[in-house]
């Protein structure tokens, strides 16, 4: 009997078609046994899994090198303009097989690997998460890398290396705890450190207004240690850089301690400035006002700023034209992206650096901030937003402040022109929030200091409306269909050829495949193996068995109330007491799967985890219940188990209520694997619901008008629980301690919020999303036109790819043209 299809297999079918020579299996494997002979010398003889790990990520990498130098020097000579994305995160996950898609070396690794005795899958598993983001935010930067690159553009991603990234999760007793992910501990074989492009960082002093212009002095000084990381384009050639920078304390620390014995003490103060770069804030649409956080948004900025003003005087250097000493034209060079507004100190560094060191008058210097800069806001959440307090400001960077004044100056003159004896206007729209503490607002020093802003426009705060736009967010189809669902890439390709893999709208073309019964039969086909497999994985993290012919119901996302995870605990509790109820009744078996981080900080999120996983408790060990409803709480939800759980989901909820989403791609990324929707109308569910049809997603709950509507009447949880007895019931079991039976009290805190103070309005939505959910259970019944549906789907998704995104952001804010060009690999001749 032949063995099936394993995904490697799958992959390498849709990466052999059409791809002449596919690298040298041979050559390969005389690679990876220098690499694997090198480690072996240096340490033991006997190789581990780490170590093979460590050769084939060395020998691929040595692909990438040459493709690397090749496209730094391609930019050198055409001199284009470059695009800088500056983020705080960049949720990355693994890079291994990333880069085998992109350079079509599946294939050939898969094979060298295989004859060498190796289980590829195997040796992918040892490769930790570069957990360097939070969630949306983080990961759609590093959608943004991949597009950026697999459309020729000459783009740079600048961050932080943080030590620590998002923590590991663990649940214990139900609980989540949070440990440290120490990513770096054995090594990552993908950045290469750049100490010859070290920049100083200044913190602290004070400002002296000279003759000779202002001076910033008596500062503490930082370095920044830059480490490039290579960001291929899809099958292009072009390799973009990532460059994130790590703290170091300076060589001279402190040596007048020294003098007088305290040399110990002024070694071991060294980490006082190295902690800037030591771990991620792991918060998520919540702002935390704390210094270090502060000085990580600076630091980032000031040493991405000195390497782009750098690199702008040394480009075509030696070119008999010019040497560009005048930085005028900078925003023909240079686009500045934004992401949100924790760089947002890019635009008062940039003031500083062109009046200050370059000498320029202040209404050209800031000509050329708000041509160069442009901002993406993600949130609108208002305990997101960033206002720091002006205190800080003044201690920390006491220039900078000096900066924002005269930003706010200039810019309520402007306004008290337009709009004479509006003050309350003037309020709104200040820079400076008055209060018993005096913040900075960072939103509207990036809306004032841009000249384009993308995202949800703060309200009240336009008086540019002509410089905000939006732009879909979107996901890059390499990772999120051909890395991680090949056998439905695959079956895609088998219809209509493997060109959308670059250009998504495409799919639009399996629309005359609705009704092809063979093509029914073969989406249906993958995500039953993709099931089984997740089944299989499922049985072996957590020894659960599961029904793999349940509606596998997915739930994944940060943990936050807004997300309302308590809207689906309650559905739960409801399908649960309904089968206790009539047992014989014929159940659509579901499998309801929720995972997610809480911020360490934030109690209620932490208490919601607990709720799910008590509840589990419960339904789990029922044996009315049996198979028929399974609840898991799907631990340590981070990018490697997203690529397996969502090419396996056969339902994605997205019910956050209406107005609180400001875009979503978690989302997207169910709908293009073939898992429908569940949604209100809020984020990008109101443009999936327009691309395949509204009739096509499961939509439920209050619009924003109907919230809107809510809040004037007031929202009175109380008149819900009383009119709806399942709501009651599902509401006295928590409350009453059914879950809970060693502490009935256990859930007091959550039952209040939900009855007395709950700002997401989980029961007005309660009782259409449970008749919602029927609708579902009904359809799952009928695979057929399940699948239909599923298929309407996957073919409208071509909007949400981050191509699409990128080509936007590219000709309308960054003045760039995208290319699909092909550059030529380092062994052909130029």
């Amino acid at each position: 009997m032949a063995k099936p299809l394993t995904d490697q297999d799958k992959r390498k079918q849709i990466s052999v078609r059409g791809l002449a020579g596919v690298e040298n299996v041979t050559d390969l494997k005389t690679n990876f046994n220098r690499h694997l002979h090198f480690t072996l010398v240096k340490d033991r003889n006997v190789a581990t899994k780490r170590d093979y790990y460590f050769a084939l990520a060395n020998t691929v990498r040595d692909y990438l090198v040459g493709r690397w130098i090749r496209t730094q020097q391609h930019y050198y000579e055409k001199d284009p303009k470059r695009v800088y994305y500056l983020s705080l995160e960049f949720y990355m996950g693994r890079t291994l097989q990333n880069t085998m898609v992109n350079l079509a070396l599946e294939n050939a690794c898969d094979e060298a690997t295989y004859q060498l005795g190796l289980d590829m899958e195997e040796l992918q598993d040892i490769e930790e998460d570069a957990g360097l983001g939070n969630g949306g935010l983080g990961r759609l930067a590093a959608c943004f890398l991949d597009s950026m690159a697999s459309l020729g553009l000459a783009a740079y991603g600048y961050g932080i290396r943080y030590e620590f990234g998002i923590f590991n999760q663990k649940i214990v007793d139900g609980w989540q705890v949070e440990e440290a992910d120490d990513w770096l501990r054995y090594g990552n074989p993908w950045e290469k450190a750049r100490p010859e492009y070290m920049r100083p960082v200044h913190f602290y002093g004070r400002v002296e207004h000279t003759a000779d212009g202002v001076k910033w002095v008596d500062t503490q000084v930082v370095l920044a240690l830059p480490y490039d990381t290579p960001v291929p384009g899809y099958r292009n050639n072009i390799v973009n850089t990532m460059r994130l920078w790590s703290a170091k304390a300076p060589c001279d620390f402190n040596l007048k301690d020294f003098n007088v014995g305290g040399y110990i003490q002024a070694v071991l103060d060294r980490n006082l400035a190295e902690n800037i770069s030591r771990v991620l804030y792991p918060n998520d649409n919540f702002f935390e006002g704390k210094e270090l956080r502060l000085k990580q948004e600076y630091f980032v900025v000031a040493a991405t700023l000195q390497d782009i003003v750098r690199r702008f005087k040394a480009s075509k250097f030696g070119s008999t034209e010019f040497v560009r000493l005048d930085l005028s034209s900078l925003p023909d060079k240079v686009a500045i992206q934004l992401n949100d507004t924790h760089p947002a100190m890019a635009i008062p560094e940039l003031m500083r650096i062109l009046v200050d060191v370059e000498k320029l008058t202040w209404e050209k210097a800031w000509d050329i901030v708000v041509r160069t800069c442009a901002y993406t806001n993600h949130t609108v959440l208002p305990e997101a937003l960033e206002r720091w307090p002006v205190d800080l400001f003044h201690n920390l960077l006491p220039r900078h402040l000096e900066i924002i004044y005269e930003i706010n100056r200039r810019h309520l003159e402007r306004i008290t022109k337009l709009y004479p004896g509006d003050l309350d206007r003037l309020r709104r729209m200040s820079l400076i929030e008055e209060g018993d503490i005096k913040k900075i607002n960072m939103a509207h020093l990036c809306i004032v200091g841009s000249h384009a802003v993308n995202g949800v426009a703060p309200s009240g705060h336009i008086c540019n409306p002509e410089k905000f736009q939006n732009k879909t967010n979107g996901i890059t189809p390499r990772r999120w269909l051909v890395m991680c669902n090949p056998g439905l890439a695959e079956v895609i390709a088998e219809r209509i050829g493997e060109d959308y893999i670059r250009d998504l709208d495409q799919l639009k073309k399996l629309l005359d495949f609705v009704d092809d019964d063979s093509f029914i039969q073969d989406v249906a086909k993958v995500k039953q193996e993709n099931k089984m497999k997740f089944a299989a994985y499922l049985e072996e993290q957590y020894k659960m068995k599961i029904n793999p012919n349940s509606m596998f119901d997915v739930h994944v996302k940060r943990i936050h109330e807004y997300k309302r995870q308590l809207l689906n605990c309650l559905h739960i509790i409801t399908l649960y007491n309904r089968i206790k109820k009539e047992p014989n009744k014929s159940w659509t078996p579901r499998t309801i799967m929720i995972g997610g981080k809480a911020a360490p900080g934030y109690h209620t999120a932490k208490m919601i985890i607990k709720l799910i996983t008590s509840i589990g408790d419960i339904v789990n060990n029922d044996p009315v219940v049996g198979d028929r409803l399974k609840v898991i709480y799907l631990e340590n939800y981070r990018v490697t188990l997203a690529e397996k759980v969502i090419p396996a989901s056969d339902l994605s909820e997205q019910i956050s209520t209406a107005g609180t989403e400001a875009s979503g791609t978690g989302n997207m990324k169910f709908m293009l694997n073939g898992a429908l929707t569940i949604g209100t109308m809020d984020g990008a569910n109101v443009e999936m619901a327009e691309e395949a049809g509204e009739e096509n997603l499961f939509i439920f709950g209050m619009r924003v008008p109907d919230v809107e509507a809510l809040d004037k009447k007031g929202y009175d949880a109380a008149s819900y629980y009383r009119r709806i007895p399942e709501l009651k019931q599902a509401m006295d079991q928590i409350s009453g301690g059914f879950f809970s039976p060693s502490q009935p009290d256990l859930f007091k805190d959550l039952v209040n919020m939900l009855m007395n103070h709950d700002r997401f309005k989980v029961f007005a939505d309660y009782e259409d999303y449970i008749q919602c959910q029927e609708k579902v259970s009904a359809l799952y019944k009928d695979p057929k036109e399940w699948t239909k549906m599923v298929i309407h789907n996957i073919a409208g998704c071509g909007k949400f790819s981050s191509d699409r995104t990128i080509s936007q952001y590219a000709r309308e804010i960054w003045g760039m043209e995208p290319s699909l060009e092909k550059i030529p690999a380092p062994d052909d001749p130029r």
